[in-house]
């Protein structure tokens, strides 16, 4: 039997405090944010100049930023706190563990945005969310990104692109375009109730 990989009992600690606007989903942290301890720090993952080009944060950030999240009414979490290479390392058991670690998350820091990073996680989440007696939803279509029809324990949910750089389904341009519409999402108030 092989030895686990060096990196594999390395977890990144979550930022999120209370009063977050918005809570930042990522499946699970890559290998480099594990071994850095911070989160979108592999060399080529565009969140951070994606997230400064498209005025969520204030001025340019890296990976080195993500404690001031707080600052901007941001949080950041995983669904699933095991680092790997890859997605592909998963077990679905990971998934359903980590939406009843994320629920719980969401009923204690009540964010008014759930943005979840990335397609592939909101699919594999979407029949949780639906199963989860926090959910609600509107009469709205579901969109492959941007605003859903969904809130979550009075959150709505949001998603965007996956900004890794073996991302090859969106061009930079689609991906800012994007964290542009979150920022303006943040404008729209909430028309039902939390």
């Amino acid at each position: 039997m092989a030895a686990p990989p060096a990196y594999s009992h390395l977890r990144l600690r979550d930022r999120i405090k209370p009063g977050v606007r918005v809570l930042f989903v990522g499946i699970n942290p890559g290998v480099r944010s594990a071994v850095t301890g911070h989160h979108f720090a592999g060399y080529s993952n565009r969140f951070w100049k994606l997230l400064s080009e498209s005025g969520l944060a204030p001025a340019a950030a890296s990976h080195l930023d993500d404690d001031r999240f707080a600052e901007w009414g941001f949080g950041v979490t995983n669904l699933v706190a095991r680092p790997s290479p890859g997605i592909g390392d998963l077990s679905p058991r990971e998934y359903v563990d980590g939406w009843d670690a994320l629920d719980r998350k969401i009923r204690r820091y009540r964010p008014e945005v759930l943005a979840l990073v990335g397609v592939t996680l909101y699919r594999a989440i979407l029949p949780l969310i639906e199963q989860d007696p926090g959910t609600r939803r509107t009469r709205a279509r579901a969109q492959a990104v941007g605003a859903q029809p969904y809130t979550v324990h009075g959150a709505r949910v949001f998603v965007l692109p996956n900004p890794s750089g073996r991302n090859a389904n969106f061009t930079y341009a689609e991906m800012l375009d994007a964290f542009v519409r979150l920022r303006e999402f943040l404008r729209t108030p909430l028309r039902q109730s939390r």
